[in-house]
């Protein structure tokens, strides 16, 4: 961090660099973290410090101080849960404002032909970098208490995890992050004196306040800026106090700095979710699948099957962290310990499991209210009693003739994992689960089959980086338009894509690696009449079946222009209530598949250029020269 500057002696406030200890032994921690805490209270001057340390006491503490200082609302109708509503300019993640810093640029991003904006991440210079944090940090927590959090990703002590550290001055930070991560007490023992991901953030407001707050809720959007510095393992975050720009846990650290850290260890950092599948036989595989968001996620996590006896169990809905072991399994762990889900279009028909997880303990983001207590948003589909009444997120009551939805589109749930009644029993294992079949998959409505399996691992990861899906509320882009999103991760990529290739290719050289199978699916893809032409949601267990068939090498399958499609017959679909065209599901069409490998070439050129790894060039070539023969 840069040099603070002088602190006044303030009323219950203290000297310079010497803010009021609330809670916790500063003497007590480790050297580096205590300097990493010195440092940033130097520069951020705040009135107060406080350590801590995950217990029941201090997290009602901190949901009663959020409450009388309007941030929070206690929801009657559910036990232990709350409202935070935010200032309409602080809702999602914000990918302009979100950069990697190296000394080279091309460590972060691929060079762009003719000096092209990359779209697989932003670059700062270490230059500009401390500019800006010169600009934002001296004396931005004066008035306000700076926490200290320990944090582990993964469950504390697996050989997986690693452990962070997070300074903010966010109560409604601390209440998320022990939601979401594993936090407190434990988590300074296991670090003792090792090596922690340095974080800082700060809403960017120091009191007094300049100008008053917007549904109290602290933020500077216009200062907003969130930054990676992976040489360093430092997240530094500034105005934001939304979601992943202020929770550093999520993707910050478990995806940009984590797959740097990945990459250099040698294992796979992904944004990807880790279920357990069961067969009417008992037999048991663990899978993981990578998909853009608004594809159906936290959906296929909590997949309740359509078909008799198979049983589907949640390790984790958004992120997995996988490593060869010594018998060459691939381990994953889900290195948190919440969900973070976009509430709209959850309903106890898309996903019942999510809906009986979040009925205690939750905190609920940008929802609208319901006046008995309760939340709602859209596609809830839950009709409410006579006589109650909605608020909206924006804090105004609401009725459906309004034109504009009650809850924010990417309004959210912090729940634990735990309360999940179909979590599977191993999601704490700190060895992590094997996982035998990787799936990737996007929202497209023409021209992509319901699913396929690629050729081997190199085209796997052709199939991985080719990804594209109709964009979604996520993000601050507008309109359906078909986006790239290379293996789920363009927002996400900790370092330069074309070498994040390079790396996943590497696994196949492994000795004694056995790989996963990997599969494309897509649930989305529409008949030119008729909507939809796959049902979806627990229907989605018979492509399950094929690929856990497909892993046991007992399912038939054809090879096609993309990939493997299974042959006739090898899906069940007994008992399927809606008639499914299966030729239009599965048809391939020469035109389309064309136009395809044309716009990933274009794709490859503007934005990998020569870092793209020469096999996924082969790989595009094989696909072209298929297409062909179609």
């Amino acid at each position: 961090g840069v040099g603070g500057g002088g602190g006044v002696l303030r009323d219950g406030g203290s000297a310079r660099g010497c803010p009021r200890v609330l809670q916790g032994d500063l003497g007590a921690l480790g050297v580096d973290l205590k300097e990493f805490v010195d440092t940033n209270v130097s520069l951020c001057q705040p009135d107060f410090l406080h350590i801590c340390d995950g217990s029941d006491e201090e997290n009602k503490a901190i949901l009663t101080q959020l409450e009388e200082q309007g941030m929070m609302k206690k929801l009657s109708k559910y036990e232990n849960c709350w409202l935070a509503r935010t200032d309409p300019r602080d809702v999602a993640r914000v990918e302009s404002k979100t950069v990697i810093v190296t000394r080279d640029q091309r460590d972060t991003v691929p060079t762009p032909p003719e000096g092209g904006v990359s779209q697989l991440g932003r670059w700062m210079s270490p230059e500009e970098f401390d500019k800006a944090m010169a600009q934002r940090f001296p004396g931005c927590m004066k008035g306000r208490t700076m926490y200290v959090i320990p944090f582990s990703m993964g469950p504390v002590g697996s050989p997986l995890s690693k452990i962070g550290v997070e300074l903010t001055d966010s109560p409604y930070v601390v209440a998320s992050m022990r939601v979401m991560t594993r936090m407190g007490k434990a988590v300074l023992s296991a670090l003792g004196t090792g090596e922690f991901v340095r974080c800082l953030h700060s809403v960017g407001c120091p009191l007094p306040l300049e100008k008053p707050l917007v549904n109290g809720w602290p933020c500077n959007p216009e200062q907003t800026l969130i930054a990676h510095i992976p040489d360093r393992r430092q997240i530094v975050s500034f105005g934001s106090g939304y979601g992943g720009n202020s929770l550093l846990g999520k993707k910050c650290f478990a995806l940009r700095i984590a797959s740097r850290i990945a990459k250099e260890e040698g294992w796979l950092a992904e944004h990807m979710l880790i279920l357990g599948v069961t067969n009417p036989a008992g037999e048991k595989k663990y899978m993981a699948a990578a998909f853009p968001s608004a594809c159906g996620k936290t959906n296929l996590a909590m997949l309740c099957p359509a078909l008799p006896g198979w049983k589907v169990e949640c390790v984790g809905d958004d992120i997995a962290w996988m490593k060869f072991d010594d018998q060459g399994n691939l381990r994953a762990i889900n290195p948190e310990n919440g969900f973070f889900g976009v509430a709209p279009g959850t309903s106890a028909k898309t996903n019942p499991n999510a809906m009986k997880t979040i009925v205690k303990n939750t905190i609920f983001t940008n929802v609208a209210e319901t006046s008995d207590g309760g939340v709602c948003w859209e596609g809830m589909e839950q009709s409410l009693p006579e006589g109650v009444t909605i608020t909206s997120w924006k804090n105004q009551p609401w009725s459906s003739e309004d034109g504009e939805p009650c809850a924010h589109p990417n309004s959210r749930f912090c729940t634990p994992a735990g309360q999940c009644p179909i979590i599977d029993p191993l999601w704490e294992s700190p060895e992590g689960v094997p996982i035998e079949a990787i799936i990737f998959g996007g929202r497209r409505p023409e021209g992509v089959p319901l699913v396929y399996e690629a050729f081997s691992w190199q085209h796997g990861v052709f199939v991985g980086a080719a990804m594209r899906s109709e964009s979604t509320a996520a993000a601050e882009h507008k309109g359906k338009v078909i986006m790239h999103d290379p293996f789920a991760m363009r927002p996400f990529f900790g370092y330069n894509f074309g070498h994040y290739l390079s790396h996943w290719l590497s696994m196949a050289d492994r000795p004694g690696a056995k790989l996963p199978k990997i599969f494309h699916v897509n649930w989305f893809r529409k008949s030119p009449t008729a909507g939809f032409l796959w049902p979806g949601f627990g229907d989605n267990i018979r492509v399950l079946d094929w690929m856990f068939r497909r892993v046991s090498g007992e399912a038939g399958g054809v090879p096609s222009a993309v990939g493997y499609l299974p042959s006739h017959d090898s899906m069940d679909l007994r008992g399927l209530q809606k008639d499914v065209d299966l030729n239009e599901l599965f048809s391939l069409d020469r035109e389309f598949w064309q136009s395809e490998v044309e716009e990933v070439r274009r794709y490859f050129a503007a934005q990998v250029n020569e870092d793209l790894p020469k096999e996924v060039a082969e790989e595009l070539e094989f696909l072209q020269q298929r297409v062909k023969r179609m």
